[in-house]
């Protein structure tokens, strides 16, 4: 019976800031794309405050240590923003 290896789940390389989102490079190649606006601490931020940020545990999460925010990779894989976020019903 053949065994089927299990991949390692993908890490940060990298963070770039563009308007009004952030682009997260991944180290199997992808690249995601996220809206500030799932992150209101990101949205707020000033450039500078943006522009830094550090990868956590090996590249799991991110770390925006001026605005004390942490995003995890999986949580954008799973299309997750800030769960602390008040969502509106839809109208």
């Amino acid at each position: 019976m053949p065994i089927l290896a299990l991949e390692s789940e993908p890490l940060a390389i990298g963070v770039t800031i563009s308007g009004d989102v952030f682009r997260v490079s991944l180290d199997d190649g992808r690249e995601l794309s996220v809206p500030l606006a799932w992150f209101p601490r990101l949205l707020k931020a000033t450039p500078e405050q943006l522009r830094h940020w550090e990868l956590v545990g090996l590249g799991q999460g991110i770390h925006w240590p001026d605005l004390d925010e942490d995003i995890s990779v999986a949580g954008i894989l799973a299309g997750r923003g800030d769960q602390a976020r008040v969502r509106h019903a839809a109208a």
